[in-house]
């Protein structure tokens, strides 16, 4: 009896786990599978097929989508090359200026939550309309004291030559999100004991020393996150994509979210721009995970 009463007693507890999992976790499970699963699912079904994404007539291509874009598709190898290249250059300048911008005002200015507050403020303007804001900027702004200073630097053709283009996009990239990352940096940086770093001033430390094998590894935490943002920031970039150069001049700066919107809406071949972007998101998935694994392991406990 005494047995079977604790297994009753064991079973009424699996089952009262159970049911508070489904109350709690249920919900959120359902939505995800809805939202994230099924939606992956046809796209995989979908990107195997030449669907135009409104004819009820679909057929059955297998992998010809993946060659094709693989063997006979330049635009698709281009957009990847610039999303490549705008990735790396968005990354370090974003984390770098980041990085700095808090640790400079993470020191005991009088203007520091006024600076703060400024350099958050561009993240909070939508990418389109930020994109807007700095096409008229490139345009008509640099054009203007171009000619009042006679400075070759605010004559160049930012949104019309491919080279300036690329960097235009990046500079209003790094503007846009540096001061985001500030603010986590800044969370970091102020959890860093005071006590290490005193000792290291006792003992002669320079500031850089104590930039370099102290402040850094102990923030690594913070890092692995900033370059986890700012890797999926930069590979997934699109609205400021599109307002400032819509790709242009002749797609030398479409990234590959925008040639896959092209693709699939503007060329109405939804089939393939869906694998595309089934390919885009293996891509950045594994990019993702090889960094977060190279900067986990050297972060360090305080």
């Amino acid at each position: 009896m005494i047995y079977d009463k604790g297994v009753i007693a064991l079973s009424q507890r699996k089952s009262a786990q159970l049911l508070q999992q489904l109350v709690f976790v249920g919900p959120m499970a359902l939505f995800f599978v809805l939202i994230m699963v099924i939606p992956f699912l046809l796209g995989l079904y979908y990107s195997m097929t030449n669907w135009d994404g409104v004819s009820e007539n679909i057929r059955w291509l297998g992998l010809g989508n993946y060659i094709h874009i693989f063997r006979d598709d330049p635009d698709f190898h281009n957009a990847f090359w610039f999303t490549v290249r705008f990735t790396v250059c968005g990354v370090i300048l974003t984390n770098l200026i980041g990085f700095f911008l808090a640790y400079a005002l993470t020191k005991p200015l009088r203007t520091r939550n006024a600076l703060r507050t400024v350099f958050f403020m561009p993240n909070m303007i939508g990418g389109l309309l930020l994109g807007f804001i700095w096409q008229f900027i490139f345009v008509r702004g640099f054009s203007a004291v171009g000619e009042a200073t006679g400075l070759s630097f605010f004559k160049l053709p930012w949104l019309g030559d491919g080279p300036t283009a690329f960097w235009g996009t990046v500079i209003v990239f790094v503007w846009q999100y540096a001061g985001y990352l500030m603010v986590i940096y800044i969370s970091s940086l102020n959890n860093v004991p005071h006590a290490l770093i005193e000792s290291a001033q006792i003992d002669g430390a320079s500031r850089r020393q104590i930039l370099r094998h102290i402040v850094v590894p102990l923030i690594m935490p913070a890092v692995t996150v900033c370059l986890f943002l700012a890797i999926s920031w930069s590979f997934k970039v699109f609205e400021l994509n599109l307002a400032l150069t819509k790709g242009g001049p002749f797609k030398s700066t479409e990234s590959v979210a925008l040639d896959i919107y092209n693709e699939a809406f503007t060329n109405n071949r939804l089939g393939l721009g869906t694998a595309k972007a089934m390919i885009f998101f293996v891509v950045v998935a594994i990019i993702t995970s090889i960094q977060v694994r190279l900067t986990k392991k050297k972060e360090v406990e305080m």
